[in-house]
Parts: structure tokens; C-alpha cells; sequence
């Protein structure tokens, strides 16, 4: 009797690309990948062409040109003489502080609405609901004019605080002055000055900030070895060791010294002619940006906190009151945490929302970089589609890394499986 075996591995033959299941999927993930590089190569390549027969080139010489326009609120010294780059930069700085900012206010806030809306009280609970129904059904831009139109239209112009019986006054105990052209806030003055660290190209760093940085970071680090130390502990001994007052000590005492040490006090902003000094004057368009997109976003920043704690087992909730803990302990230690799980994924697409929509700036005439590069630059120079190309670049790489802290957050939180 003849024994016939099939060898293992059989010789190549290209139709083993279609019909060996081993290399079909790669074959199909090949085609589908030269195909939509064509594609892409015939969409440059023919937007190119037109370009030329425009008689244009497609090229980023532009930023490298005399800007030759003004821009408001500026994060770093900046002056028509620049050039369009230093322009686009400062865009992306008054961006990212007013969606950093939003990002924080908007949390802030919806959570408290979240929590808010699950209380027992009805009037409290029926009245943050009205609060999420307004903004988060009516447009984004319709919030952010109303918003401005109050500040440019009910505020009083800086002048109206002058006189014995001034028509207004200063609020939060006469450090901020609300005008019709700009909020006037306090600012940070130093008694003992270190000076400055200089980079280049008029940028500046305080030593004074450089020392609050380093020791941030350093009382981060002791913290951590503190709580590992303690983890450790109980391990060894079953009985965690108490680690609250060096935690306060490593992350506070230093900070306190450094304020001692640099004489750090607010300067109030005062009246001087017809304007305010010695603080800072912030852009209506920007506290109405940062407003509108505060509540529009914490409206639905609240429904996706109810819907986490919601989530939440209600038994959770009754054994912690069975071992003595209080309403808002228990929503603190054992709810919020667990809830966490559920609302940050999509609490990820609201911060991405949110740094988009700054881009609605323009309607106020906040200069940030759809302002900067995509329209005063974007029109000097009419180089609409590199200009267009770059914010679309930016942006993108914005949301990334925005997705990117996020989910290393979510990673941190999430149930871990033994």
C-alpha cells in the first residue's frame, strides 16, 4: 500500500494570492491601499495643473513675508512687521488658550449640572434641566453674538467708573472692571523680579516661571514616590501608613516659598484717562468665545455625567450608605469614580468639539487661527489653498494629541482584568 502525504508547505504560485485565504486578505488590503494612493496622486496632481494654469505655484513662501496687519490680543510680542508664520502663530496660541480654558470651565461646570440634575430636590433638578435643554438646542453662533451684544451693548464704556458717583463699579472686590470694549483683570506682579530667560526671537520665559514649573514637576514625582512607598507599606503589613500631610507638604510648602520669596501679589487694574492700566485687558470677543462655548459645551458635557452615574449599579450606591458613608461621600468615592469608565470616551468627542468650534471666533473678532491664517493671511496673500491646507494640518493634529492625552486617561481608569 502506497502512502501519498501532501507536503506541508506547498511551492508559491500567484493564484494562491486569490484563492489561499493566507494571502488573499493582504492581496485585497494591497489593491485597496495603490488604489486610493492613485487617487490621492490624481487629486495633487490635477490641482496642480489647474494651479499652473492660474500662474500659480503651490508653495509656503508667503510666511515668511511682512504680516502687515494688527492683531489685538497677542500671547507673545507680535507686531505688523512680522511675518505671516508669527502671525499663524500667535492664532494658534489665542486658540489654544481659549479652548484649554473651555475645556476646563465646560467640565467644571457640567458635572456640577450632571450631579445637579439626579438631585431629589425637583426645583433644583427641573431648573438645570431647562438649563441643558436651552443651550444645548439652540446653535453655537447664535450663543456666542448674544453673548458678545450683551457685553458690547448693556457693559458701560471704560469712563463710566470715573467720577465721585461713578454710573458703575468695579465687582470680585474691585479687581475686575466689566466695559464695553474689553474685561479688565488683575495681573501678577513680583516684588523681587529674577528676570528673564531668553530663547530667541522675542521669546521670554520668567525665572520666576521657570522655578513654579520645576517645582510642580518635582512635587508630582514626590508624590508619587510617597504613595508607591505607602503601597508597598501595605503590602508588606496590611496597613497603609498616613501620607495626606507629606502630600500637602511636597506639593504646597515649595509653592508657598516661591510666592514668598518672589513677592508675588495682584496688581488691580485702575483707572487711568479714559482707559484701564496696571492689569490686564482681556477681549470681549474672547470672554464671549470662552462663555458661549463653556455653557453650549456643558450642557452636554452634564447629560453624558447623568448617563455615566446612571450607569452605575444603584447598588453601589446602598452598600456605601450601609457602611456609614454620607450623600456626597458616597458620590465622590464610590459613584463618580466607577462612572468615569463611561463618560470619558465620548467626553473625548466634546473636547474635540470644543477646539473646533473656537474657530467660530471670527464671529467676534477674536483673532485666533482661523483669523490669522485663515482669513487676514489667506486673503493678502491669496494663497487660499496652502492656507487652508496648513489649518487643516493644525487642527488635525490638535484633535490627535487631544485624543491621544485623552485616551492614555481612559487607560489609566478603566477596569482592569486579572
Amino acid at each position: 500500500m502506497t502512502d501519498v502525504s501532501v507536503p506541508a508547505n506547498p511551492p508559491f504560485r500567484l493564484s494562491m494570492l486569490i484563492h489561499d485565504r493566507r494571502y488573499r486578505s493582504l492581496t485585497f488590503q494591497v489593491i485597496v491601499f495603490i488604489l486610493v494612493m492613485a487617487l490621492f496622486w490624481w487629486l495633487i496632481n490635477n490641482t496642480l495643473q489647474n494651479l499652473a494654469l492660474l500662474g500659480k505655484s503651490f508653495d509656503f513662501g508667503f510666511l515668511f513675508q511682512r504680516a502687515g496687519y494688527d492683531i489685538p490680543q497677542t500671547p507673545i510680542p507680535y507686531t505688523a512687521d512680522d511675518t505671516h508664520l508669527r502671525a499663524a502663530v500667535v492664532g494658534l496660541l489665542n486658540t489654544l488658550i481659549v479652548a484649554v480654558l473651555g475645556c476646563i470651565s465646560a467640565t467644571v461646570l457640567g458635572v456640577i449640572v450632571g450631579v445637579a440634575r439626579l438631585s431629589k430636590n425637583w426645583l433644583f433638578a427641573r431648573l438645570m434641566t431647562v438649563f441643558v435643554e436651552i443651550f444645548r438646542n439652540m446653535p453655537l453662533l447664535l450663543w456666542i453674538l448674544i453673548i458678545y451684544a450683551i457685553f458690547t451693548e448693556i457693559l458701560p464704556p471704560p469712563n463710566a467708573y470715573r467720577g465721585e458717583d461713578p454710573a458703575w463699579s468695579m465687582i470680585l472686590f474691585d479687581n475686575v472692571a466689566l466695559t464695553n470694549r474689553y474685561t479688565s483683570i488683575p495681573t501678577l506682579g513680583m516684588t523681587n523680579d529674577p528676570g528673564s530667560l531668553d530663547l530667541g526671537a522675542r521669546i521670554t520665559f520668567n525665572w520666576a516661571t521657570i522655578a513654579f514649573i520645576v517645582v510642580l514637576v518635582g512635587g508630582w514625582f514626590a508624590r508619587r514616590a510617597i504613595r508607591n512607598h505607602a503601597q508597598s507599606v501595605q503590602d508588606r503589613t496590611g496597613e497603609r501608613p498616613t501620607t495626606w500631610w507629606k502630600t500637602l507638604a511636597v506639593m504646597v510648602l515649595p509653592s508657598l516659598f516661591l510666592i514668598w520669596y518672589f513677592g508675588l501679589h495682584l496688581e488691580p487694574p485702575s483707572l487711568q484717562g479714559f482707559n484701564f492700566s496696571g492689569g490686564l485687558n482681556v477681549s470681549n470677543g474672547l470672554v464671549a468665545l470662552w462663555l458661549a462655548l463653556t455653557l453650549y459645551t456643558a450642557a452636554f458635557i452634564a447629560e453624558i455625567v447623568r448617563a455615566g452615574i446612571l450607569a452605575v449599579s444603584r447598588g453601589q450606591s446602598e452598600a456605601a450608605f450601609a457602611l456609614g458613608l454620607r450623600p456626597n461621600r458616597t458620590m465622590s468615592l464610590v459613584i463618580l469614580p466607577q462612572a468615569l469608565r463611561v463618560i470619558i470616551p465620548p467626553l473625548i468627542s466634546q473636547y474635540l468639539n470644543l477646539t473646533k468650534n473656537s474657530s467660530l471666533a471670527i464671529a467676534v473678532g477674536y483673532m485666533d487661527l482661523r483669523g490669522t491664517l485663515g482669513g487676514t493671511t489667506l486673503n493678502q496673500t491669496g494663497r487660499e489653498l496652502e492656507a487652508i491646507v496648513l489649518m487643516m494640518l493644525t487642527y488635525l493634529a490638535l484633535s490627535l494629541i487631544i485624543s491621544a492625552g485623552m485616551n492614555v486617561f481612559n487607560a489609566s481608569v478603566k477596569l482592569k482584568e486579572r
